[in-house]
């Protein structure tokens, strides 16, 4: 769909303008302390600009009319240039006083809000969390914010400013000339009618501007962070043509947002000449008749300059406003998903300490739009059992760990861990107990110590070395050129595959969880980092209950029990030599396994 296409859409389903200020600045509270005083100070900003062609018509009509032999009357005007130096400095030092509040309000707000926003990234689940593009989520948490920043330090106060002078000036001239006055509206009017017709279609374009733009961040994001799959496939020109694509799209969205900024800014320029044109010519007529002195006239031109610059100011304003409440939306609408794992916060239940076990209740689950995935499955897990789950590739296993650690919930039936349904566990009371190691243990772009005290953050070098000590990797420890402040670099890529799981498996016994869930990795690793691998896993697990996602045939021959998944159903629950004896998936699965060993040896 083209981007004019997108817009009666996007206009017919969004939320007017000023109802997304308003909720905007509620949710930031922090940018409404203070905020009328600071209004305030805008307005008082105004008045030195009003104060000009005051002077310039005392100066001309008092001044030089009444001065003899041509010179000037000081003592006529040399009040009003005092006043009007007073109100120069004025207007200085409320500009000044006006920028910092505005400031410091702005971004104690908008720190609210970003803080909000990515806390609610955080609590909505992996489900949620996945069907969204990660550039996507992070453009609103920064970029969109800082949209918002930039309108409410410049754009917003600029509204205020503007309209204080239109207000100030339109005041000064009726003192002058209600016949001008009236002149210089009528040259307006058609521009002012026409603003909210512009600002309609300036939101639409805005919309489609701010969605592309996260677009685009996604699809450059994508190729930096998997450079080595790129290079190593030769697929440069494809992924170019990718984010070509991305930056494309933002710019056609950029260019029909400016085509209507075009017309306004022209709009503006045409009713602005001809406001100065009418004021000329109606002043000379007037002025003939015996009613407007010459100062008068004059200074009513540089009157419509006040008037004449906030409206051409007012395209800036228009498209600015309209870019900040469409990354406003943007913002609204990540906070306003909903998140379908709920935690029960203070409410939620405790869980007894020592090993777990845990039950599945007649579970069935399944993902968005799609077939069920887990199918009625019931099983008990008694506390410090080893437990191997075991199946294909989509047959439900990593659906069952993820519902054991409650980063997705059940549709039917109920997941308890010590007889305690984990829906009313609080997240923080879970995460003590139950601890998900994935196949690839995330790092930090940090030193090896702040990577392993995510396990326990009040943790001292001393317990770091110590839990090293108790899964006998000191050997390992040694070979890392700066021990603990090894850097690990992104994602750490300054590891091996293999130190990267001996990192996660520090980091877990760190954490000291009751109940372990683990999906085993599958990367090869050389023969001494799997030994280290295996024998720091045998004890991370001793006296605990773990529940491992199994790829390795020795990790499901070591368990005391195997769980075996088909299509989404638990198929067959039995020791590794029961369940090879009785000649069922797990011996078909076993026998392939026995297989590839063969060949591979």
């Amino acid at each position: 769909m083209s981007v004019q296409e997108d817009l009666p859409e996007i206009e017919s389903s969004r939320a007017t303008g000023l109802s997304v200020i308003k909720r905007g600045l509620d949710m930031s509270l922090g940018v409404k302390d203070g905020l009328w005083f600071t209004i305030v100070l805008a307005l008082l900003s105004t008045v030195g600009g009003t104060a000009v062609p005051i002077v310039v018509q005392r100066t001309i009509d008092s001044g030089l009319s009444d001065g003899s032999a041509g010179g000037v009357e000081l003592s006529n005007i040399a009040p009003a240039l005092l006043i009007a130096l007073g109100l120069v400095l004025v207007t200085a030092v409320a500009a000044y006083f006006m920028r910092v509040r505005l400031f410091v309000a702005s971004e104690n707000g908008l720190g609210e809000l970003r803080i909000t926003a990515f806390r609610h990234v955080h609590d909505l689940s992996m489900l949620t969390q996945n069907s969204e593009r990660r550039g996507v989520l992070v453009s609103r948490v920064t970029s969109d914010i800082d949209q918002v920043s930039l309108f409410l330090q410049m754009t917003g106060i600029m509204i205020v400013i503007s309209l204080g002078q239109i207000v100030v000036a339109t005041i000064v001239m009726l003192f002058y000339s209600w016949q001008l006055t009236l002149v210089v509206w009528f040259c307006f009017l058609p521009l002012v009618f026409s603003l909210r017709y512009f600002a309609k279609r300036l939101s639409a374009a805005y919309d489609i501007v701010r969605r592309t733009v996260g677009e685009m961040l996604a699809v450059i994001a994508e190729p930096v962070v998997g450079a080595s799959v790129v290079r190593s496939h030769a697929i440069e020109q494809r992924t170019q043509e990718r984010v070509d694509g991305g930056i494309t799209g933002n710019l056609d969205a950029n260019t029909q947002a400016q085509k209507l900024v075009a017309v306004t800014f022209a709009s503006a320029g045409i009713s602005g000449g001809l406001a100065n044109a009418g004021v000329i010519a109606a002043g000379v007529v007037i002025g003939v008749a015996g009613g407007l002195s010459i100062g008068t006239v004059i200074a009513f031109a540089f009157l419509v300059s006040l008037v004449v610059g906030p409206t051409q100011n007012a395209t800036q304003v228009l498209t600015e406003a309209q870019n900040a409440i469409a990354s406003w939306r943007r913002v609204m609408d990540l906070v306003d998903t909903p998140a379908d794992v709920i935690d029960p916060g203070e409410n939620g239940r405790d869980l007894p300490d020592g090993a777990l076990g845990a039950t599945f209740d007649h579970v069935s689950f399944a993902y968005p739009h799609g077939p069920d995935v887990l199918r009625d499955v019931r099983v008990d897990i008694p506390a410090r059992q080893r437990v191997a789950v075991v199946g294909e590739t989509g047959s439900g296993k990593t659906t069952f760990a993820k519902l054991l650690t409650r980063l997705m919930d059940p549709r039917d039936g109920a997941v308890r861990l010590g007889k305690v349904d984990i829906s009313q566990v609080a997240f923080a009371e879970l995460r003590r107990h139950v601890l998900m190691v994935p196949q690839e243990g995330f790092l930090f772009d940090d030193t090896l110590r702040q990577n392993l005290v995510y396990g326990r953050a009040e943790a001292t070098d001393a317990d770091l070395l110590g839990v090293i000590d108790e899964l006998a990797l000191r050997d390992w420890y040694r070979t890392l050129p700066q021990g603990l402040d090894t850097r690990v670099g992104q994602r750490g890529e300054s590891l091996s595959a293999g130190e990267r799981q001996l990192v996660a498996l520090v980091r877990s016994a760190l954490a000291d969880p009751d109940l372990l869930v683990l999906d085993e990795a599958t990367s090869a690793v050389d023969p001494q980092t799997e030994l280290r691998a295996t024998r720091a896993l045998e004890r991370l697990l001793d006296g605990r209950t773990s529940v491992t996602i199994a790829h390795r045939l020795s990790t499901a021959e070591n368990a005391d029990r195997v769980l075996v998944f088909d299509s989404g159903r638990l198929v067959e629950d039995g020791s590794h030599a029961e369940l090879v004896e009785a000649g069922g998936v797990y011996a078909r699965l076993h026998a392939s396994w026995v297989a590839q060993a063969s060949l591979s040896s």
